[in-house]
Parts: structure tokens; C-alpha cells; sequence
């Protein structure tokens, strides 16, 4: 078992180029703010505590999920004053720094970090990787031994010798330090600029005899930190190819990736086949030998197994097993729709109970209804739900059929194996077995045509 340990969060930054009314660390990454990618990260490689350094008011404290401990940073600038800030919230002996901004660090490399520290005994251990084009980050210097030796900053490299600019090397900004020789050390780290960075502690800690050693990652996706709304875009194809990967592997098959969104609270059966266009979003689950798409939306539903749902948009639903969707079809809110049930072409379904085995196969508006099981639906069948002040339900029993362009005015109870005639506005209730037939009789204008024509003349 893991000895317990605390991640330290940086999350107080101003993220100014982000032009936003949103603090940066609460942008969103596959349906999740980024720092809570973070803190996932941080809680399933084991974390006994998380610790978010924010600024007073600027909304990231309420936006984090529960259990996150804050710490506020008052005063200072960089991230040494934001580590800082935290300093009585951090237990004595070793504990991590991350990024809020940087959401791609993964909880195996944390633990690997984490057991290099311990391993070696560290004052201090930094996360690092290669790039092909490490320009920008600072560059890890080692010494002739190939021990860790300094951290030199590329951001301006006109006083950077060539051979250091040549080093692949780079430091991700991924730390375990130790309690309290971080925060000594920080304080007679010098202002630069105005600010206190982080990176500055490691002479410090080296001259006061820690030792600083690094831990190598292969996975460089972590490098990718987020300042801007292009830096945004690509951390979320990032994210969403690594969720695409791991669904995946775990069974699904996406037809068209490069078209397809599934958000982080996503979760999907095996033999389940993605098509194109699909965007699955927010808390939505997909049952085993499902198919979806192409080109549907659903939103915070539930999707049984071996349904089919095709060219559909769907909102807080339930569809269950083997049901089939669409295409074109729009399901809202408070709608379920049961086992071998269909709702078909061009049909809007609201707040209503489509029961087992039923159809409502095409043109159709069912709002606040319930329809039993085996009822079959005709084209344009419409649930007149309001009566412009109240919402009234329509109730049909099982195996009902109704003929086509039938109004049903609520509240209207349609009886067990009845039927209504075509073009009918059924506003009584209908009986078992009955046939409701509610419509003007038919009258034929002779020579109407005729008269018509005269008329134009």
C-alpha cells in the first residue's frame, strides 16, 4: 500500500490570453474542466490529499469538485509564490507539484514519480521527457556523471549557449519536493521580474545538499500546457483521442474517429459500433451491441444494449434494449422508451412513457403521454398537450392503433386494443376495443372547378 501523500495543485493563474470571463483552469477538455483532469489523475494514483491554490474570488474554488482542500494566494506572483501560499496546508515529508493548466499528466506518471522520489532518497524529483522540438522549455543540464545539474529557462535564448539549446531534454513542471525544505528554500529564492518561480529552489535545495534527481517519462503528451484557446483545442484532440483509445480497446468500434466526440463521463458496452458524425456528451451511458450514428447527439442518457439509434438527437432519455431510434428523430427530456420499442422518422417524443414493443413510426409529435405496449402509432399521429395555461397527459393503453393525422386533446384516455378513425381529434376518452372516429362527414361541391374558372375570367 501506497504511503499517504499530497498533491499540491497550481491553480491561481490569470489566464489572460485565454480572453475569457472563465478563469482558464475551469475551460473545459472532453465535457471536464481541465484541473479536474488533474485531480484525477492525482486521486487515482492515490492521493490522501489534494490541495488547489487559487486567488481569492476569481470563481475556481467553487467551480472544483468535493473533497479538494484551497488554498488561497493572497500576495506574490509565479509559482513560487503560489506554492507558497499553500505552505500550511502541506504535512511534512514528501509531496507533489502540479499544473492545473497542464491537463494531460496521467496517473502513472504520478506514481512513477512519486516511487523515484522515495527510491532515491530525493530532496527533490523532476518529471522530465524528450521533444523533437523542445523549443520554449527549459532544458535539463546534466553534469558529467549524467546527474541533474540545473534547469536552464529557453524562453529568450539570446543568452543561451548553442549546445544547451541543442539539449532535447525538458522539464514538464511535474515535482515531488519535501516538507518544509521546499517552502526554506523558497524564501531566499530571488524576485525576478516582480515574480518568485518555482524552479528557482532547485540551487538552492542542491547547496544546502539535497539531492535532485529526475524521473523520465515516454508519454510527452503531458508537456502540453494550455495558455490560449488554440493551446485549448489541442489539448482536447489530445484528450479525445486518448478517450477514443480507451474505449477502444476495451471493445468499441469507432467507424470514423476523426468525426466522433465522447466526452470523460462517457461509458460504452463492448461490441458497440460508433459511426460517424456521433457526439456523446455530459453523463451519458451506451449498453453492450449497441449501434449509434451516424450523426447522433445524446446528452445525460441511457442507451440499452443492442439499441439502434441513427441520425437522432437525444436529451435526458432512457432508451432501453433493442429499441430502435430514427433516423431524425428528437427525444427531450423525461422520455423513455422500452425494450423493442420504435420511434421512428421525423418524430419529436416529450416527457412520455413509450411502452414495450410499441411504434410510432413516422411524423409524429407524443408530448406528456404514456403509450402502452404493442401500440402502434399512425403518420401524424400529435398529443395535444397544452391548453395554453396547464400540460395535461394522454394515456394509451396497450395495442392501441391509431390512423394517420390523429389529435389526440389531453386529457384524453385511449382504452386498451382501441383504434381511431383517420384525420380524427379525439377529445373524449375512447373505450376498450371501441373505434373513435371524430371528424366533420365529407361533402362534395359539384362543378366547384367549373365556378372557379368562370370567376377568374
Amino acid at each position: 500500500m501506497t504511503d499517504p501523500f499530497t498533491v499540491l495543485i497550481m491553480a491561481a493563474g490569470q489566464g489572460t490570453r485565454m480572453r475569457s470571463d472563465v478563469p482558464k483552469v475551469l475551460h473545459r477538455i472532453c465535457g471536464k474542466p481541465m484541473v479536474e483532469w488533474v485531480i484525477d489523475a492525482a486521486r487515482d494514483a492515490g492521493a490522501s490529499r489534494i490541495v488547489c491554490v487559487v486567488r481569492p474570488g476569481d470563481g475556481v474554488a467553487e467551480g472544483l469538485p468535493e473533497g479538494v482542500e484551497i488554498a488561497e494566494q493572497h500576495d506574490g506572483e509565479g509559482t513560487g509564490a503560489a506554492v507558497l501560499a499553500a505552505r500550511d496546508s502541506v504535512d511534512p515529508g514528501p509531496f507533489m507539484v502540479l499544473s492545473g493548466d497542464h491537463p494531460l499528466v496521467t496517473a502513472a506518471q504520478i506514481t512513477a514519480l512519486l516511487a523515484e522520489h522515495r527510491e532515491a532518497h530525493a530532496g527533490a524529483t523532476l518529471l522530465t521527457t524528450e521533444l523533437q522540438d523542445p523549443a520554449g522549455y527549459g532544458r535539463i543540464v546534466r553534469d558529467d556523471q549524467g546527474e541533474f545539474e540545473r534547469i536552464v529557462e529557453t524562453k529568450d535564448t539570446r543568452s543561451v549557449p548553442p549546445d544547451e539549446l541543442a539539449i532535447r531534454e525538458i522539464n514538464l513542471g511535474t515535482y515531488v519536493f519535501e516538507a518544509p525544505a521546499l517552502f526554506e528554500g523558497l524564501e531566499r529564492v530571488t524576485n525576478q521580474k516582480g515574480e518568485r518561480f518555482l524552479t528557482g529552489a532547485f540551487p538552492v535545495l542542491k547547496a544546502d545538499g539535497a539531492q535532485i534527481v529526475t524521473c523520465k517519462t515516454e508519454d510527452f503528451d503531458i508537456a502540453h500546457g494550455v495558455n490560449d484557446r488554440a493551446g485549448l483545442m489541442e489539448a482536447e484532440e489530445l484528450a479525445q483521442r486518448r478517450l477514443l483509445e480507451e474505449h477502444a480497446r476495451a471493445g468499441v468500434t469507432f467507424l470514423h474517429p476523426g468525426t466522433t466526440r465522447v466526452e470523460a463521463g462517457v461509458t460504452i458496452g463492448i461490441d458497440t459500433v460508433i459511426g460517424p458524425g456521433v457526439s456523446l456528451l455530459g453523463d451519458t451511458a451506451v449498453g453492450r451491441g449497441a449501434t449509434i450514428g451516424p450523426h447522433t447527439t445524446a446528452r445525460d442518457s441511457r442507451i440499452g444494449d443492442e439499441a439502434s439509434v441513427v441520425h437522432s438527437f437525444l436529451v435526458e432519455v432512457e432508451v432501453q434494449d433493442r429499441a430502435k431510434i430514427g433516423p431524425f428523430a428528437y427525444l427531450r427530456p423525461g422520455t423513455v422508451v422500452r425494450h423493442d420499442a420504435k420511434v421512428g422518422t421525423f418524430v419529436e417524443v416529450k416527457n412520455s412513457d413509450v411502452g414495450e414493443g410499441a411504434k410510432v413510426p413516422h411524423l409524429s409529435y407524443i408530448g406528456d403521454a404514456d403509450v402502452g405496449e404493442g401500440s402502434n402509432l399512425g403518420a401524424s399521429t400529435i398529443t395535444a398537450n397544452y391548453d395554453g395555461r396547464r400540460k395535461h397527459r394522454t394515456k394509451l393503453g396497450k395495442s392501441v392503433k391509431t390512423g394517420i393525422h390523429t389529435s389526440l386533446v389531453a386529457p384524453v384516455d385511449v382504452g386498451d386494443r382501441a383504434y381511431t378513425g383517420a384525420g380524427s381529434t379525439i377529445t373524449d376518452d375512447v373505450p376498450e376495443g371501441a373505434l373513435g372516429v371524430a371528424r366533420s362527414k365529407q361533402k362534395n361541391i359539384e362543378g366547384y372547378s367549373d365556378r372557379v374558372e368562370e370567376e377568374s375570367q
